[in-house]
């Protein structure tokens, strides 16, 4: 099952085969794909940026920032409330983007960033003591003196800029788990096109801390301290009662009491769920350790945003799983920070038609 793999790349007669195909045997294709042809351009660009695409330098700070956010933890962090719906925000969030978005700027200084952070955010909400702090935090991440004005600049890196490539980061997924000193996780993606090419979560966390990465049509997992990579790819689960069930901690994410009646009506029990904070939940499914999760619109109208997602679709796909929203579309990363799907569902793919007959039959 592990090891690293030759990925063969198709050819493209044989894609456009596989498009002609998958209308054919599966009609509602055409419907989430209007014009396949128009797509399967696309896909053939997305793939030659996906070959481009070094993920290394990424990588590299994804651990460096890892380093960052577990040395913090240990000593105590800063807090403070972002917004008025009291979603805080600490100092590792802030250090661990600053890190990220220098190794960007070093390896991609004419790509995009989309971020959760913002130097405005850090220079406003934290005082002068706490920004210095972060500061040297990430010189002793990165191996040299860093200034409060470059980390303000690293948070902003990339923003409002137009290009091919627009990368996706969220320094700390799961702010809240990492406060209670339960899972969270730094997520990085490349987008091209709106869809994700390229993705890295590393998850502090997760047994000794590991780190799951997408890219040139792989998934693999390392130690997060460094090591051989392995390949990954998702279960061959097949029946609902077998299935293992991830979910998020926080009840606005998810339409609960929906998808209660969807579980009792697959036949799956509350001994096969267990809740867990932030992408680590994509890894789960990537690796085998989970079967899907699922997030059901809210009565609230709750938003996703493309920092929470997209990481951990980049690594799902790569591992042979399915993403989609609760309709069976597409979840889309082309509209801004904020996504315009109704809910989501991830999963090994084996499960998936089903739970989305399940949810239309029993929800609509």
């Amino acid at each position: 099952m592990f090891g690293f793999e030759t990925i063969v790349m198709c050819d493209e007669s044989k894609r456009m085969r596989d498009i002609n195909n998958a209308i054919l045997l599966f009609p509602h294709y055409s419907l989430l794909n209007p014009d396949p042809h128009l797509e399967y351009n696309l896909s053939v660009k997305r793939n030659k940026l996906s070959r481009m695409l070094d993920l290394q330098p990424l990588l590299s700070a994804a651990r460096q920032a890892s380093a960052l956010t577990r040395a913090i933890q240990r000593a105590g962090f800063d807090r403070a409330s972002k917004d008025d719906e009291g979603d805080p925000v600490t100092s590792a969030d802030y250090g661990a983007q600053a890190v990220i978005c220098r190794a960007l700027a070093a390896a991609y200084p004419d790509h995009a960033v989309i971020a959760e952070e913002g130097g405005k955010q850090f220079m406003t909400l934290l005082t002068d003591s706490q920004r210095e702090r972060i500061a040297e935090r990430v010189g002793d991440a990165v191996g040299e003196r860093v200034s409060v004005d470059q980390v303000a600049a690293w948070l902003d890196h990339g923003r409002g800029v137009e290009s091919d490539i627009t990368w996706i980061i969220d320094p700390i997924d799961g702010t809240k788990g990492y406060i209670a000193s339960r899972q969270y996780a730094i997520a990085i993606a490349a987008l091209a096109d709106g869809e994700p090419i390229a993705g890295a979560i590393a998850c502090p966390g997760y047994g000794r801390g590991l780190l799951f990465y997408a890219q040139r049509g792989g998934a693999f997992v390392e130690d997060l301290d460094g090591g051989k990579p392995d390949r990954i790819a998702v279960s061959n689960v097949t029946a609902f009662n077998q299935a293992r069930i991830v979910g998020s901690l926080e009840r606005h994410k998810g339409d609960h009491p929906g998808a209660e009646l969807v579980y009792d009506a697959l036949g799956i029990h509350a001994k096969q769920r267990a809740p867990v904070d932030s992408q680590a939940k994509y890894a789960m499914v990537a690796c085998g350790d989970a079967d899907l999760f699922m997030r059901l619109m809210t009565a609230d109208g709750h938003r996703h945003w493309v920092w929470d997602h997209a990481p951990g679709v980049a690594l799902v796909r790569a591992a042979g799983g399915v993403c989609s929203d609760m309709d069976g579309a597409p979840l889309r990363f082309n509209a801004g920070a904020a996504m315009p799907n109704r809910g989501m569902v991830i999963s090994n793919g084996r499960l998936h038609d089903r739970l989305l007959d399940a949810i239309r039959l029993i929800l609509e």
